[in-house]
């Protein structure tokens, strides 16, 4: 077998990535926020990405009744002149899940050892502390190398779960270094496992190549939506979580005082499944439904046009760590109404951003919008927050840290024979 070749990335330590989270050839939208993140650290270090995908014998079976379960995905691809590879891990689907770290570590070793011993592993950096950390941690230890964690938004779920939470524990107090993409999910980790090394904050950012605004009137028309009309737009995986159900609900009484309100719906389904047949039942049983624009998923390379066709963005949703989503609409100029959950309010830091409200409110949510709405905004401020927040400002203290790690001794074999 040909082995694998990294970024080119300059000198430094070798990198390799682990998350399940990183887009695919089937699935070109999925963990785009870590593929921004990472693509910039390559351009500094070595770099490949271990993306493993779960597999179950006969899962194929599935796919005939749920088309969207579990699509499939190369062995091997490269993405921006990064190699990626896909190694399957057991993971039934319900089944187990406190044992999904062990068996994702089982699964990216023989890879993992490969790399070793190819010279092109010195660090492991994981995304996500469940399974993926758990993974890191007990690969590290047979592989004889540190890594660091990045924490997202599920640690939240994780912190609440026995078993997981006390694997978790075990991976952040071995981690030679761990980050936040918020301090929301730094004081989780921290009420995890107080007694580790402290978590550093270094946020997501924002590509200003891909966002920026476009011609109002050229994006609606493309849209087919009316050049006169108030239009909102959410972007997102089509789920529970992130509340375009929220939304449709409050769109009668919101047409009853802005009649020419039209709702951009943007995405599509992720592995979790894809909720749009539910979301246009909604709109036909609310009878909003020639309001509702559904465009599918979008290339992050075009969701500038979606964003520029909208007047506000609104996301609802029930948790998120750092939602990128924020930057990108800003980015755009558009302002915004949240949920104040998770780390919105560090990304909706200022009411000349927009407004957050809590979550499960209804009619709090309706009266922001319709606030929103009828507000001047600052569009230049919101512009220069977004670029206030580029990954330039982040991209350096990243690499440094990585540096550092990779120089850790936190990570130690079981066992001599268990070196790459």
């Amino acid at each position: 077998m040909q082995e694998p070749s990294g970024s080119d990335g300059g000198a430094g330590p070798r990198v390799v990535v682990l998350t399940r989270v990183y887009p695919n050839a089937a699935q070109p939208t999925f963990g785009v926020f870590v593929q921004e993140r990472m693509a910039r650290v390559a351009r500094h270090l070595p770099l490949v990405v271990v993306a493993p995908v779960p597999w179950f014998p006969g899962e194929g079976l599935i796919r005939y009744w749920r088309p969207w379960f579990r699509p499939r995905v190369p062995r091997h691809e490269q993405r921006e002149g990064i190699d990626i590879q896909h190694p399957r891990f057991l993971c039934i689907p319900g089944v187990g899940k406190s044992l999904d770290g062990l068996f994702q570590a089982l699964g990216v070793l023989p890879t993992l050892r490969r790399l070793r011993r190819a010279g092109q592993l010195d660090l492991i950096d994981a995304h996500f502390v469940y399974p993926d950390g758990v993974a890191a941690w007990l690969a590290a230890r047979w592989l004889g190398c540190p890594y660091t964690i990045t924490l997202r938004g599920t640690i939240l779920r994780i912190s609440r779960t026995r078993l997981a939470r006390y694997q978790a524990r075990r991976a952040l107090r071995g981690a030679a270094r761990v980050f936040s993409v918020s301090d929301s999910l730094r004081q989780v980790a921290l009420a995890m496992e107080p007694d580790r090394v402290p978590v550093e904050v270094v946020p997501n950012g924002i590509n200003l190549d891909l966002f920026y605004p476009e011609d109002r009137r050229a994006c609606r028309q493309a849209l087919g939506i009316p050049a006169d009309a108030r239009v909102l737009i959410t972007v997102g995986t089509l789920n529970e979580r992130k509340g375009f159900h929220r939304v449709i609900e409050q769109l009668p009484q919101m047409l009853q005082e802005q009649p020419d309100l039209y709702y951009l719906a943007v995405g599509g389904g992720s592995p979790d499944g894809n909720d749009e047949r539910r979301l246009r039942a909604l709109a036909e049983k609310k009878g909003v439904a020639d309001r509702v624009v559904f465009t599918g998923p979008v290339p992050p390379e075009r969701l500038r046009y979606c964003y520029s066709a909208a007047d506000l963005f609104v996301l609802p949703t029930r948790f998120e760590g750092w939602a990128n989503v924020f930057l990108e609409a800003f980015a755009c100029g558009l302002p915004t109404v949240a949920t104040d959950v998770g780390g919105n309010r560090e990304v909706v830091s200022s009411d000349t951003l927009g407004r957050l409200v809590p979550f499960g409110d209804g009619p709090a949510l309706r009266r922001a919008i319709l606030d929103a709405l009828s507000r001047e905004w600052d569009h230049a401020a919101i512009l220069a927050y977004a670029r206030r927040n580029s990954w330039a400002e982040r991209i350096p203290v990243l690499v440094a840290r990585l540096q550092q790690a990779a120089t850790s001794r936190s990570a130690r074999p079981t066992h001599p024979r268990c070196r790459g």
